[in-house]
């Protein structure tokens, strides 16, 4: 019985060693011929070279975070103190002493107001430093639209006090021919020049939102492409058209003093080197760290970690920058004016802030300080 049952089982194992053998010959046998992985037990053979240059390496950017957490929370609680009280004692000096006398009293008026705008919104920016948004999507379309509001308006209306100083300086005689129109002009301007601004700002508007990762964005989810090409049109509409205008008055200002006689002209060349010192130390910077930021999303990012973080630096530092000239303003455009320093002493003594004592002590050194007259219609808040 059991050399029959040896016999019927032979057929069958002998079929299948043969089989075996055939698909594991060495002709047969087919390998991986890309292995993109190491082996981690010992068989004997050697271990197999990996690429690792073919894998994409995450950029972990929590110095970035860190940095952002501490750092523009307390900058932006500085500048929020120091332009809330700056650009408010502005607006009362110019309120309370009814100081809109020329066209650039309005628009200094008006970058008040502007500057005083946005600070208001710096707690919310020092919030969206935080881990998360909270504060919903109408808190965080707004705080970006008023940034942008207050930037274009700014750029607008200092370039249209360089226009307005230009005419005064260069074109004197024409200006003080139509001085009686140039307020009435300057008020229906500045309404002007905040629709633009608002126009300019219809973007931040629509396309601002809370990402999934919870983080208020503008431009989030969109296209590279329109992102670039939004902000192409913003920088060149906002900055650089601005920056030209300026330019060119501010270049005709200085040769014009450069050539006057009087003193006191020459002495305005101060103010014009000021104004263009801040524009440039301020918001060149960061104009420049937002290009190169423009640039880099339109070539699909950089794959060197290293420079993706140091960029996140310069613009959070260079925005630092740019943030505080909306309280530097107030010092520069409107206190620097012997004018309105003594009408500022003037406000804070029937404030109560100042003694009379301090009021009279100022006013005669200002007397015995007091310039000559200039042939010219420069005796604004502006003036030296």
């Amino acid at each position: 019985m059991a050399s029959v049952i040896r016999a019927d089982l032979t057929g069958p194992v002998l079929l299948i060693w043969i089989c075996v053998k055939t698909c594991l010959s060495e002709d047969n046998m087919t390998w991986p011929t890309d292995t993109s992985y190491e082996s981690d037990y010992s068989t004997g053979t050697e271990p197999v070279e990996v690429d690792y240059d073919h894998f994409e390496m995450q950029c972990l950017k929590q110095s970035n975070r860190f940095f952002r957490s501490w750092f523009m929370p307390a900058i932006y609680s500085v500048i929020c103190a120091v332009g809330l009280v700056g650009n408010l004692l502005v607006m009362l000096t110019y309120v309370y002493f009814k100081q809109l006398k020329t066209m650039t009293d309005v628009y200094l008026l008006n970058l008040a107001a502007a500057d005083l705008l946005f600070v208001l919104t710096l707690p919310f920016w020092a919030a969206n430093c935080l881990d998360k948004w909270e504060l919903g999507l109408f808190l965080c379309k707004a705080m970006y639209s008023i940034y942008k509001i207050s930037f274009f308006s700014g750029m607008l209306l200092l370039t249209c006090i360089s226009v307005d100083r230009y005419f005064a300086i260069t074109r004197a005689i024409k200006a003080r021919s139509r001085r009686s129109q140039t307020v009435y002009f300057s008020k229906v301007s500045s309404v002007a020049l905040w629709a633009l601004a608002l126009l300019f700002s219809v973007p931040e508007i629509i396309y601002t939102n809370v990402s999934e990762s919870q983080t208020c964005t503008p431009f989030s989810g969109e296209s590279s492409q329109l992102r670039v090409g939004i902000q192409v049109c913003q920088m060149v509409a906002g900055f650089l058209m601005p920056a030209l205008v300026m330019g060119f008055c501010y270049c005709a200002i200085m040769k014009t003093l450069m050539q006057a006689r009087n003193f006191e002209k020459n002495k305005a060349i101060k103010v014009i080197f000021a104004v263009v010192a801040v524009f440039l130390f301020f918001q060149v910077p960061y104009n420049f760290a937002m290009l190169v930021t423009t640039l880099n999303t339109a070539y699909g990012g950089s794959k060197d970690c290293a420079f993706e973080i140091s960029l996140l630096y310069a613009v959070d530092i260079t925005q630092s920058l740019a943030f505080m000239r909306c309280c530097i303003n107030p010092f520069l455009y409107a206190f620097i004016g012997v004018k309105f320093r003594h009408n500022l002493l003037k406000l804070l003594k029937d404030l109560g802030c100042v003694s009379q004592s301090c009021l009279s002590h100022y006013s005669s050194y200002s007397k015995n300080r007091a310039p000559v007259t200039t042939d010219v219609e420069t005796t604004t808040s502006f003036s030296p």
